[in-house]
């Protein structure tokens, strides 16, 4: 179980084929994202992690899977496995069988191991701070490299999960169904200091109204929204409300350089 190292991935030519976003379009975006931001008051990362290198595993274990079972999974791991080494020295068939609640439970003992090699091999067990570095390791994409950059670091950056790509596309802050392309455009529309910022707001408002069936009439940015299929009632089962759905165990890492939700 030695991958090889990847190279780190090219940026595809459509990133530098976005067209710079137009007056409109930035203060639109940045309209859209103060509204949101007040819905979503406690925006910011729903895995819980204390260290980098806790973010970077649980946003591998977090593909294909609920975010709130990830954090019950790793809860107890992260006492066990402290340091890359650890991932890497734990054999396959005991982390096959602690990651199996998450789904795809080979795939991401593959990708555990993976990254954890690379960061002994190439990083000392450090997780790096560029996007280059992060998405040579194995099981690491952009989306990922992001939220790792985003939530531990503070760098500023854009993460394209399937919310975001709903959510982006209905509210015409995009045309593009590619994530990096969208990842481009939400970059041009909104200033650096908002990336990590819009990442969550969207991610939250993809997860609890914009959903593949949208709650409408309850939606924040309903008056913002050119989406031509918008709902005209709520659906008969009940949700819970947008301020509850984002309340969670403050666990997560604050490192100096990242601000706090409350700052804006």
């Amino acid at each position: 179980m030695t991958p090889a190292a990847r190279p780190s991935r090219p940026a595809r030519a459509g990133r530098s084929a976005v067209k710079p976003a137009l007056p409109a379009e930035r203060l639109r975006a940045r309209a859209i994202v103060t509204k949101l931001a007040k819905a979503y008051p406690d925006w910011g990362p729903t895995l819980d992690f204390t260290t980098p290198l806790e973010l970077l595993i649980a946003t591998i274990l977090a593909a294909q899977a609920r975010d709130e079972r990830v954090n019950e999974v790793t809860k107890p791991l992260f006492k066990k496995y402290r340091s890359a080494a650890d991932w890497l020295r734990v054999p396959d068939r005991v982390l096959q069988r602690e990651l199996k609640p998450t789904g795809f439970f080979r795939m991401k003992t593959k990708a555990v191991k993976g990254a954890s090699q690379g960061l002994v091999e190439r990083f000392g067990g450090v997780v790096p701070r560029t996007m280059d570095e992060l998405v040579s390791l194995r099981g690491v994409g952009r989306k990922t490299a992001s939220i790792v950059l985003g939530g531990a670091f503070g760098v500023p950056s854009v993460a394209v999960d399937r919310h975001v790509a709903r959510v982006a596309l209905r509210l015409g802050l995009t045309r593009s169904g590619d994530p990096e392309k969208i990842e481009a455009d939400l970059q041009a529309r909104l200033p650096r200091t908002q990336w990590v910022k819009a990442t969550w707001c969207l991610v939250l408002h993809g997860r609890e109204i914009c959903r593949p069936v949208p709650e409408c009439p309850r939606c924040p940015v309903n008056a913002l929204c050119p989406y031509p299929r918008k709902t005209l009632t709520l659906s008969a089962a009940p949700r819970t409300s947008a301020a509850a759905a984002t309340r969670r165990t403050p666990t997560r890492l604050r490192p100096p350089e990242v601000r706090h939700p409350s700052q804006g």
